[in-house]
């Protein structure tokens, strides 16, 4: 799959009150349409990021744009949110796309489950789109009076990102333009329109969408309050004789290796996962797929600064850390600073903040055969 994503950011979120666009004011360090961009750039699964923004702010643009390296040059939108997003489906064409992603700039709360939801659903799907079920009681009303209830079982609230298959949801838009229907609210109404299976899988309560000034306000609140997240991980790899052994970042002689498409340090292997956990952006071999050329034999501690970047990335402070290896042997108390002084090295902490322990299974399992050895680990983060 080659997968890029539409933010659609040239609205002018006149209901948020005065002053810049919605998609310009801070509610963190960064702006909303920054705090949307983190979402996205930077994750291996989708090649581009592709904004469309107003023809007037060419200049914000750039202040945000600058806090990510490599994102696309903006899109000048149209008069509508439908316009817009013609506009930047024209600009992604021809470049080899199988799906595209449509994002709405005022939804900077998207997390990784959810893009990842809408992802794995594009491979069974033309389309996709996160919704949650409707629980509240509906009306329906007339010149301020109540009408009728609404039945509400079936009906769902739509989210995005909503995804597509690129050239179904790019001919959906132009015969849509062509035939001068306009009036949908989403981006799935058009492919609805247009004949085209759209499946829905769950969407987040978190992914709510900027739109009056009362919801930045209470995006700036959410914003600030202390956002500490753990992440769990675990790894297993079987013994390699012919293979050097590296655990946590270091090499112990006299041991047998472990066997792995990169050097299988199941200590960091570990680790990243529960980083990523914590992130909630997927797993180690969604970013570091096995079998892919780039991570033969590749040391484990380059992964790890990876991912402490995707940390970093998102406005996240790693605070904490601990590895626990299984196994009975090698012997790990000879090596557990050296370790732990890696592993700080690598995500540029204190070392109180590295945990390294080690324990046997009293010789059950697979790790009790010497078969190999596995590992667990959990971090902490804070973000804001």
């Amino acid at each position: 799959m080659r997968i890029a994503v539409i933010l659609a950011a040239a609205g002018r979120g006149s209901r948020a009150g005065g002053g810049a666009p919605k998609q310009y004011r801070r509610i963190t360090q960064r702006t909303v349409l920054g705090e949307t961009i983190a979402r996205f750039h930077g994750r291996r699964d989708i090649e581009t990021v592709q904004c469309v923004i107003h023809q007037r702010d060419h200049g914000a643009f750039g202040e945000v744009a600058a806090q990510f390296p490599g994102l696309a040059d903006p899109v000048n939108g149209g008069d509508t949110r439908q316009d817009s997003v013609l506009r930047g489906l024209d600009a992604l064409a021809g470049r080899g796309l199988t799906h595209v992603l449509i994002h709405d700039a005022a939804r900077p709360f998207v997390d990784g489950d959810v893009i990842d939801r809408v992802i794995t659903g594009l491979r069974d799907n033309e389309g996709v789109i996160p919704a949650l079920p409707l629980a509240d009681t509906l009306k329906r009303c007339e010149q301020g009076r109540i009408r009728e209830t609404v039945e509400r079982t079936g009906l769902w609230a739509a989210q995005t990102p909503q995804g597509f298959a690129f050239q179904s949801i790019h001919k959906a838009h132009r015969d849509a333009a062509r035939g001068n229907k306009t009036g949908f609210t989403d981006d799935a109404a058009i492919g609805e329109w247009a004949g085209m299976t759209i499946a829905i899988v769950e969407g987040s309560p978190d992914n709510t969408k900027i739109t009056t000034a009362r919801d930045l306000e209470r995006a700036r609140v959410r914003s600030a309050l202390p956002d500490v997240r753990t992440g769990h991980g675990c790894d297993v790899h079987r013994f390699a004789p012919d293979r050097p052994l590296v655990l946590c970042g270091v090499a112990i002689a006299g041991a047998p290796g472990l066997a792995g498409h990169s050097d299988a340090d199941v200590g960091l292997h570990a680790l990243c996962d529960a980083l990523l956990g914590a992130l909630c952006d997927g797993d180690i071999g969604v970013h570091f797929p096995a079998g892919e050329a780039a991570w033969k034999d590749a040391d484990s501690a380059l992964l790890l600064s990876a991912v402490a970047k995707r940390v970093a990335a998102r406005r996240g402070r790693i605070t904490h850390v601990d590895i626990t290896l299984i196994c009975e042997a090698p012997k790990i108390g000879p090596h557990r600073r050296s370790m732990r002084e890696r592993v700080a090295a690598i995500l540029e902490l204190e070392i109180d903040r590295v945990s390294i322990k080690a324990t046997t299974t009293e010789g059950l399992g697979f790790a009790g055969r010497g078969e190999g050895i596995a590992a667990q680990a959990s971090a902490t983060i804070i973000f804001g």
